[in-house]
Protein backbone atom coordinates (compact mmCIF):
# COMPACT_ATOMS: atom_id res chain seq x y z
CA UNK A 1 0.00 0.00 0.00
CA UNK A 2 1.40 3.37 -0.99
CA UNK A 3 0.29 6.98 -0.99
CA UNK A 4 -1.51 8.85 1.78
CA UNK A 5 -2.37 7.37 5.14
CA UNK A 6 -5.34 5.01 4.83
CA UNK A 7 -8.42 5.05 7.01
CA UNK A 8 -8.71 2.33 9.67
CA UNK A 9 -11.15 0.46 7.40
CA UNK A 10 -8.81 0.67 4.40
CA UNK A 11 -5.84 -0.49 6.46
CA UNK A 12 -7.74 -3.50 7.77
CA UNK A 13 -9.02 -4.47 4.34
CA UNK A 14 -5.46 -4.43 3.04
CA UNK A 15 -4.48 -6.74 5.90
CA UNK A 16 -7.35 -9.08 5.01
CA UNK A 17 -6.33 -9.17 1.35
CA UNK A 18 -2.76 -10.00 2.29
CA UNK A 19 -3.87 -12.82 4.59
CA UNK A 20 -6.13 -14.14 1.82
CA UNK A 21 -3.14 -14.36 -0.51
CA UNK A 22 -1.13 -16.18 2.14
CA UNK A 23 -3.93 -18.68 2.80
CA UNK A 24 -4.33 -19.32 -0.92
CA UNK A 25 -0.61 -19.93 -1.35
CA UNK A 26 -0.20 -16.97 -3.68
CA UNK A 27 1.74 -14.31 -1.73
CA UNK A 28 3.21 -11.38 -3.65
CA UNK A 29 6.01 -10.61 -1.18
CA UNK A 30 5.52 -6.88 -1.84
CA UNK A 31 7.89 -4.06 -0.96
CA UNK A 32 10.85 -6.28 -0.12
CA UNK A 33 13.35 -5.09 -2.73
CA UNK A 34 16.33 -2.76 -2.79
CA UNK A 35 14.23 0.22 -3.91
CA UNK A 36 11.92 -0.19 -0.92
CA UNK A 37 14.87 -0.48 1.44
CA UNK A 38 16.32 2.75 0.11
CA UNK A 39 12.92 4.47 0.25
CA UNK A 40 12.62 3.70 3.96
CA UNK A 41 16.13 4.67 5.00
CA UNK A 42 14.96 8.17 5.94
CA UNK A 43 11.84 7.23 7.91
CA UNK A 44 8.80 5.02 8.28
CA UNK A 45 5.02 5.37 8.07
CA UNK A 46 3.52 1.92 8.74
CA UNK A 47 -0.19 1.47 8.13
CA UNK A 48 -0.72 -0.88 11.08
CA UNK A 49 0.64 -1.71 14.49
CA UNK A 50 0.57 -5.42 15.23
CA UNK A 51 0.76 -6.70 18.80
CA UNK A 52 1.07 -10.45 18.77
CA UNK A 53 2.54 -13.53 20.34
CA UNK A 54 6.23 -14.31 19.89
CA UNK A 55 5.41 -17.82 18.63
CA UNK A 56 7.76 -18.69 15.76
CA UNK A 57 4.79 -19.80 13.64
CA UNK A 58 3.26 -16.32 13.76
CA UNK A 59 5.55 -14.22 11.55
CA UNK A 60 3.47 -11.09 11.01
CA UNK A 61 4.80 -9.87 7.67
CA UNK A 62 4.52 -13.36 6.20
CA UNK A 63 0.96 -14.22 7.24
CA UNK A 64 -0.31 -10.81 6.08
CA UNK A 65 1.90 -10.76 2.94
CA UNK A 66 3.50 -7.45 3.88
CA UNK A 67 6.85 -5.85 3.19
CA UNK A 68 9.41 -3.54 4.72
CA UNK A 69 7.89 -0.56 6.49
CA UNK A 70 4.31 -1.86 6.38
CA UNK A 71 3.88 -3.08 9.97
CA UNK A 72 5.11 -1.79 13.32
CA UNK A 73 5.36 -5.07 15.23
CA UNK A 74 5.34 -5.60 19.00
CA UNK A 75 5.53 -9.19 20.25
CA UNK A 76 5.93 -11.18 23.43
CA UNK A 77 4.90 -14.64 24.58
CA UNK A 78 1.12 -14.73 24.92
CA UNK A 79 0.64 -11.12 23.75
CA UNK A 80 0.65 -9.94 27.38
CA UNK A 81 0.22 -6.22 28.10
CA UNK A 82 3.04 -4.40 29.88
CA UNK A 83 4.24 -0.82 30.16
CA UNK A 84 6.77 -1.35 27.38
CA UNK A 85 4.10 -2.88 25.15
CA UNK A 86 1.74 0.05 25.69
CA UNK A 87 4.51 2.56 25.07
CA UNK A 88 5.55 0.81 21.87
CA UNK A 89 1.96 0.66 20.59
CA UNK A 90 1.39 4.31 21.47
CA UNK A 91 4.54 5.22 19.57
CA UNK A 92 3.28 3.42 16.48
CA UNK A 93 -0.09 5.13 16.68
CA UNK A 94 0.79 8.63 17.85
CA UNK A 95 4.27 9.24 16.45
CA UNK A 96 4.20 7.09 13.32
CA UNK A 97 0.51 7.71 12.63
CA UNK A 98 -0.66 4.13 12.10
CA UNK A 99 -4.48 4.06 11.77
CA UNK A 100 -4.89 0.40 12.77
CA UNK A 101 -3.94 -1.80 15.72
CA UNK A 102 -4.21 -5.55 15.30
CA UNK A 103 -3.98 -7.65 18.48
CA UNK A 104 -3.22 -11.19 17.35
CA UNK A 105 -3.54 -14.39 19.34
CA UNK A 106 -3.41 -17.93 17.98
CA UNK A 107 -4.40 -21.50 18.69
CA UNK A 108 -2.05 -23.92 20.49
CA UNK A 109 -0.44 -21.04 22.38
CA UNK A 110 2.24 -22.22 24.80
CA UNK A 111 1.69 -19.28 27.16
CA UNK A 112 -2.03 -20.06 27.37
CA UNK A 113 -1.28 -23.74 27.98
CA UNK A 114 1.17 -22.81 30.74
CA UNK A 115 -1.38 -20.51 32.39
CA UNK A 116 -3.96 -23.31 32.36
CA UNK A 117 -1.45 -25.75 33.81
CA UNK A 118 -0.54 -23.30 36.57
CA UNK A 119 -4.19 -23.17 37.66
CA UNK A 120 -3.97 -26.78 38.81
CA UNK A 121 -3.31 -27.30 42.52
CA UNK A 122 -0.40 -29.69 41.88
CA UNK A 123 1.28 -27.55 39.22
CA UNK A 124 5.07 -27.53 39.12
CA UNK A 125 6.46 -24.05 39.84
CA UNK A 126 7.70 -22.11 36.85
CA UNK A 127 10.84 -19.97 36.67
CA UNK A 128 9.96 -16.56 38.16
CA UNK A 129 10.15 -14.51 34.96
CA UNK A 130 7.96 -16.96 33.04
CA UNK A 131 5.51 -17.07 35.95
CA UNK A 132 5.32 -13.27 35.95
CA UNK A 133 4.89 -13.17 32.17
CA UNK A 134 1.88 -15.49 32.05
CA UNK A 135 0.18 -14.14 35.20
CA UNK A 136 -2.08 -11.75 33.19
CA UNK A 137 -3.60 -14.77 31.42
CA UNK A 138 -4.89 -16.18 34.73
CA UNK A 139 -8.17 -14.18 34.68
CA UNK A 140 -9.05 -15.69 31.30
CA UNK A 141 -8.32 -19.15 32.70
CA UNK A 142 -10.53 -18.51 35.73
CA UNK A 143 -13.36 -17.20 33.53
CA UNK A 144 -13.39 -20.30 31.32
CA UNK A 145 -15.56 -23.15 32.63
CA UNK A 146 -14.17 -26.58 33.38
CA UNK A 147 -15.81 -29.23 31.19
CA UNK A 148 -15.06 -32.92 31.82
CA UNK A 149 -12.19 -31.88 34.04
CA UNK A 150 -10.51 -29.61 31.51
CA UNK A 151 -10.56 -26.03 30.27
CA UNK A 152 -10.64 -25.51 26.51
CA UNK A 153 -7.38 -23.75 25.52
CA UNK A 154 -9.12 -22.14 22.53
CA UNK A 155 -11.76 -20.62 24.80
CA UNK A 156 -9.10 -19.40 27.22
CA UNK A 157 -7.19 -17.88 24.31
CA UNK A 158 -10.26 -16.03 23.05
CA UNK A 159 -11.04 -14.74 26.53
CA UNK A 160 -7.45 -13.58 26.94
CA UNK A 161 -7.56 -11.82 23.56
CA UNK A 162 -10.65 -9.88 24.60
CA UNK A 163 -9.11 -9.08 27.97
CA UNK A 164 -5.99 -7.81 26.22
CA UNK A 165 -7.90 -5.40 23.99
CA UNK A 166 -9.92 -4.16 26.97
CA UNK A 167 -6.76 -3.68 29.03
CA UNK A 168 -5.02 -1.69 26.32
CA UNK A 169 -7.97 0.70 26.13
CA UNK A 170 -8.25 0.95 29.92
CA UNK A 171 -4.54 1.60 30.44
CA UNK A 172 -3.92 3.93 27.49
CA UNK A 173 -5.91 7.13 27.25
CA UNK A 174 -4.06 7.84 24.03
CA UNK A 175 -5.42 4.71 22.37
CA UNK A 176 -8.96 5.07 23.68
CA UNK A 177 -9.05 8.73 22.59
CA UNK A 178 -7.77 7.80 19.12
CA UNK A 179 -10.54 5.21 18.71
CA UNK A 180 -13.17 7.69 19.93
CA UNK A 181 -11.89 10.30 17.47
CA UNK A 182 -12.06 7.89 14.53
CA UNK A 183 -8.30 7.96 13.98
CA UNK A 184 -7.67 4.38 15.08
CA UNK A 185 -9.35 1.06 14.49
CA UNK A 186 -8.60 -1.99 16.62
CA UNK A 187 -9.04 -5.59 15.57
CA UNK A 188 -8.54 -8.46 18.00
CA UNK A 189 -8.08 -11.64 15.99
CA UNK A 190 -6.98 -15.24 16.30
CA UNK A 191 -4.61 -16.97 13.90
CA UNK A 192 -5.35 -20.56 12.93
CA UNK A 193 -2.03 -22.29 12.54
CA UNK A 194 -3.10 -25.06 10.17
CA UNK A 195 -5.22 -22.93 7.85
CA UNK A 196 -3.12 -19.78 8.02
CA UNK A 197 -6.33 -17.80 8.45
CA UNK A 198 -6.68 -14.72 10.67
CA UNK A 199 -10.16 -14.70 12.22
CA UNK A 200 -11.42 -11.41 13.74
CA UNK A 201 -13.06 -11.60 17.16
CA UNK A 202 -13.13 -7.95 18.32
CA UNK A 203 -13.60 -4.88 16.11
CA UNK A 204 -13.51 -1.31 17.38
CA UNK A 205 -13.48 1.88 15.35
CA UNK A 206 -14.31 0.12 12.09
CA UNK A 207 -17.46 0.26 9.98
CA UNK A 208 -19.87 -2.69 10.48
CA UNK A 209 -19.00 -4.03 7.04
CA UNK A 210 -15.42 -4.63 8.14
Amino acid sequence: MTGSTPTPDEAWQEMVRGNDRFVEGAPRHPRQDVDRREELAGGQAPHAVLFGCSDSRLAAEIIFDKGLGDLFVVRNAGQVVSSSVIGSIEYGVEVLGAPLLVVLGHDSCGAVAAAIAQSEPDAEPLPPHIRELIAPIAPAVAATPVVDGHRDPAEVGRAHLRDTVAELLAESELLSDAVAAGRLGIVGANYRLLEGRVVPDVRLGLSPAN
